[in-house]
């Protein structure tokens, strides 16, 4: 399914809707990843069908199924979010959670910030506390050249090389990828974490390399951070304890001492 975002762009998305579900989530993936790749192939979606949640998914603008500009002014990441907020409008929905991952954390934190009436609950996953801190301006022209490279052999950062084999993987288009990470992005608005009035996890890998999830969780006025032991960025999204920390935290019984 799709739909057209009011600036003209195609967005895809699942929207797996039980009969007798009683609440929806919205996943956000993260960056060279899409919908299938990120949440169906990790196991998210069966997941979430077994507890009986509607369960809504997109390619963000770029990614998998969605369209795709080659002009970085596209990705903007308040454009991001508004894709997330035009969705559920689309769909007819008034409150939803919302679960991004990565990347996707990014976009996610942004459209709470935006409209934080239209979310029960939110989940950043994938992240620490290197999100309140602001990414070096030549982040973004790096990854950009990783995503552009000839030979991804001549690609010699690890991290970056990942990604790249990653989109490759994907399929993905990679001057699309490289135009979203050329976009300048004000700093998030880290300072409105505290007025939020969601419950707030933030759950991340014991070997994340984006900093500490219970550092980032104490930004929010009800956040909770969850470490999961042993894992690292890519390894903590299929992990079942990741799912088991926010089917907790949803319930509102996150109290696992390893939680902590």
């Amino acid at each position: 399914m799709d739909f057209t975002a009011s600036d003209g762009l195609t967005i895809a998305y699942d929207d797996i809707a039980p009969a007798d579900y009683e609440r929806a989530i919205l996943l956000v993936h993260g960056f060279a990843s899409n919908r299938n790749e990120g949440w169906r192939r990790t196991g998210w979606y069966g997941a979430f069908e077994r507890r009986r949640f509607r369960c809504i998914a997109l390619d963000q603008r770029g990614h998998g199924q969605s369209g795709k500009s080659h002009d970085p002014e596209s990705y903007a990441r308040q454009r991001l979010a508004r894709d997330v907020v035009e969705l559920i409008d689309h769909l007819g929905i008034n409150r939803v959670d919302l679960f991004g991952y990565s990347m996707g954390s990014r976009t996610a934190a942004q459209a709470a910030l935006d409209a934080p009436e239209r979310f029960s609950n939110l989940i950043l996953g994938g992240v620490g506390h290197k999100l309140l801190e602001e990414s070096p301006s030549s982040r973004g022209d790096v990854m950009a050249q990783a995503m552009l490279a000839e030979d991804p052999e001549t690609i010699t950062e690890p991290f970056l090389r990942s990604f790249r084999q990653f989109a490759d993987e994907q399929g993905e288009d990679r001057e699309a990828l490289a135009a979203f990470t050329r976009v300048k992005n004000p700093p998030l608005d880290t300072a409105g974490f505290a007025g939020l009035p969601m419950p707030v996890l933030v759950v991340a890998g014991q070997r994340e390399s984006n900093g500490d999830p219970e550092r980032l969780a104490q930004a929010f006025a009800d956040g909770r951070g969850v470490t999961i032991p042993g894992c690292d960025h890519f390894s903590a999204i299929p992990h079942a304890l990741t799912k088991a920390a926010v089917f907790d935290f949803i319930d509102g019984v996150l109290d696992d001492p390893w939680a902590r």
